[in-house]
């Protein structure tokens, strides 16, 4: 007797599964933290006078929050959602050299659909937020706000840069602007030169009142 047994063949079945494993989203811890330090670092800046018009105060928070943002970003999210990582270190030479790794060939199926979307759609909406708030501070003269401007529209925009490098590749060198930005001596120098104008501004706001 024939001791075979007809299996039923679904063709396209393992597609469909792929296709829907990677719509969803593995990683939902790293997804709000890639979410929340920049939404609430936005939030700060919007209704920061609600709760203190201390400027000194409301300074110290959107920069931490900004901080936390950039570093998240550039060591955790980046590797989980997009599978890209970017980083500096300085070489036997003493020079400053600029790696960029994304995931090769089958490891780069692991990265889901969603989460790539909500990784590259968050960088871009809010640098354009931090773009839209420069020229608001501009055209309203507003000169104290805008410090805390351009550290957000280069904090964020350094993670775009670094990661569209991922992306396409390394065989394009650095430009020297980003990696003079993204040395941490030029960073806190421009952090220390933030505080002191913040001061400054406060301290003038109290002479006149």
């Amino acid at each position: 007797m024939d001791d075979t047994e007809d299996v039923a063949l679904n063709f396209g079945e393992e597609e469909d599964q792929e296709i829907q494993r990677r719509k969803n989203i593995k990683h939902p811890i790293a997804v709000f933290f890639h979410l929340v330090f920049r939404v609430c670092s936005i939030l700060a800046y919007l209704f920061c006078g609600w709760f203190s018009s201390s400027f000194i105060l409301n300074f110290i928070v959107i920069i931490l929050l900004l901080s936390m943002d950039f570093w998240t970003v550039k060591n955790i999210t980046g590797r989980l959602l997009v599978g890209l990582r970017w980083w500096n270190h300085i070489d036997e030479d003493g020079k400053s050299q600029w790696i960029y790794e994304s995931r090769k060939g089958a490891a780069k199926n692991l990265v889901s659909t969603a989460e790539s979307q909500i990784f590259w759609l968050s960088l871009i909406v809010i640098e354009i937020f931090w773009v839209v708030f420069f020229f608001g501070t501009l055209f309203t003269f507003n000169f104290k706000w805008l410090m805390i401007v351009i550290v957000g529209i280069l904090l964020n925009g350094a993670n775009i840069y670094g990661y569209i490098r991922c992306k396409l590749g390394t065989r394009k060198s650095i430009s020297s602007i980003a990696g003079s930005f993204l040395g941490a001596q030029v960073f806190r120098n421009m952090l220390a030169k933030a505080a002191t104008t913040a001061m400054t501004a406060n301290t003038a706001e109290t002479t006149t009142k």
